[in-house]
């Protein structure tokens, strides 16, 4: 497991939002943050848990995330953001936590 970045719940827009429809939730590359900070401004509507509305979240790389969530409070099942990307979030006490699988480049 490998830290990636810090996810953190705004209602500020932030440039370079992206957007997941399934979630409607906005987010920022944490990629280009100096800080490798996750923006995410969720819509009123979201049916994202609120525990991921609400509160920051660490997101770490694994190399199996069926493994990784196994035995774990699990709040969102893996899914793929986009080709290449798949995530899931757990409960770890009182705070989300995202992990991240990326596909092998081929």
């Amino acid at each position: 497991m490998k830290f990636h970045h810090i996810g953190i719940p705004t209602d500020q827009q932030h440039e370079g939002e992206q957007y997941l429809e399934g979630g409607k939730v906005f987010y920022t590359d944490p990629e280009a943050s100096e800080y490798r900070i996750e923006w995410l401004r969720f819509e009123p509507d979201s049916p994202m848990p609120e525990e991921l509305r609400t509160k920051p979240h660490a997101a770490f790389l694994v190399d199996d995330i069926q493994t990784a969530i196994e035995g774990k409070n699990v709040l969102i099942e893996p899914f793929e953001v986009f080709e290449g990307l798949t995530i899931a979030f757990i409960m770890v006490d009182t705070a989300p936590v995202e992990l991240m699988q990326m596909a092998e480049a081929g």
